[in-house]
């Protein structure tokens, strides 16, 4: 089988190299890391000897134009530079590992995917969770009917000390994306945001973490349209307690409820049991593992480890099959739009319907 020539992009001091987006390619036996790059020089020495890379570089165009690889992992965490790195691997002819979310603006994440498109090169979103063999479980159960009708979604960020908008950004973005893969595109958005108790105003507007541009309140409360009448929550807020405990996602349907949180083999439950009550009717929550409700999980949780090397298998795949991978630039893409529909809407005082026409970011 083919091996594909890897190469990394990290930022020491700026995201550095993500959730183990660089790592990943060690184990893989259709890659071979050929070069690392990363403007701070300790920290591409580190790298280098991490990766066991034969050549380290601190210009990455530099490197994709003397490597010539043919997937790169974009591992940055900072926003910033996620534009200009994807359009720069896409014009090289390399296929992208990137770190979510996407990018900073609805612009720029247009631009990202008019060049991947161009230049025929795949992107591949890191929203673990998609790729988890238990959401395979859920989705077949709801394709089976197991949890009737589907009425409602319900999400919360991790609420600590970046809840609000931060929280919105960094940790919505896998909410978001669950909601879609569940319930499909939503259609319009209802947000409102607060400030120290008051409805926030312009003057609240702040610069976010990890180079991700303007983010707003510390409270956050949105509802999202989906097709034939489902509607979706998401709330955050800085929580005195509690805080990370309700991170994740209800699924309500006319015959019971799922609920599941984030990684790559979460903790997913069912209650099979259409008044969404814990020992009501029929039953109380099940475990749903990857061999179904109420198994035992026959596979190792590794982390965020296995989670990444499920979509560098999937991105490998999609480049041999020509096809998109399972969470790619597009689905980043519709995840970031529907978090800045959030401020789109509190800024107009109305819903907005998705897409957003508006495509720079709606707080300047």
């Amino acid at each position: 089988m083919k091996k594909y020539r890897v190469a990394v992009i990290g930022r020491t001091g700026k995201g550095k190299y993500g959730h183990g987006l660089d790592t990943v390619w060690l184990n893989n036996d259709r890659a071979e890391v050929v070069a690392v790059a990363d403007e701070d020089e300790k920290g591409r020495a580190a790298a280098q000897e991490r990766l066991k890379a034969p050549n380290a570089y601190a210009d990455y165009r530099a490197m994709l134009a003397k490597e010539k690889p043919e997937i790169v992992s974009v591992a940055d965490r900072f926003l910033d530079a996620h534009r200009d790195m994807v359009i720069a691997c896409a014009e090289a002819g390399a296929s992208i590992f990137l770190e979510k979310p996407l990018s900073r603006t609805l612009q720029e994440a247009d631009e990202m995917i008019a060049a991947c498109d161009k230049h025929h090169v795949k992107c591949a979103i890191a929203h673990q969770t998609r790729y988890s063999p238990r959401l395979k479980v859920v989705k077949q159960l709801i394709a089976d009917g197991k949890l009737g009708e589907l009425i409602e979604l319900r999400g919360r960020g991790k609420e600590d000390a970046r809840g609000g908008g931060q929280d919105l950004m960094v940790l919505g973005t896998h909410i978001l994306d669950l909601m879609r893969l569940l319930a499909g595109d939503a259609r319009w958005c209802f947000a409102r945001i607060w400030q120290d108790g008051k409805k926030a105003l312009p003057g609240d507007v702040r610069q976010g973490g990890e180079g991700m541009g303007p983010i707003q309140g510390d409270r956050i409360a949105a509802t999202y349209g989906f097709d034939n009448g489902v509607t979706a929550t998401f709330g955050t807020f800085k929580a005195k307690e509690g805080a990370s405990r309700r991170f994740g996602l209800h699924v309500f349907g006319s015959k019971g409820v799922i609920h599941l949180t984030t990684g790559s083999l979460p903790p997913v439950y069912w209650l099979d049991d259409p008044s969404w009550m814990p020992g009501g009717t029929k039953a109380n929550w099940q475990l749903i593992t990857s061999a179904g409700p109420g198994q035992p999980e026959p596979l190792k949780d590794s982390g965020a480890d296995l989670g990444n090397r499920l979509i560098a298998a999937d991105l490998i795949d999609a480049i041999e099959k020509d096809r998109q991978p399972l969470g790619s630039i597009h689905d980043g893409r519709a995840s970031l739009e529907m978090i800045l529909a959030v401020y789109e809407s509190h800024k107009l005082e109305r819903p907005v319907e998705l897409p957003l026409k508006n495509r720079r970011h709606p707080l300047g």
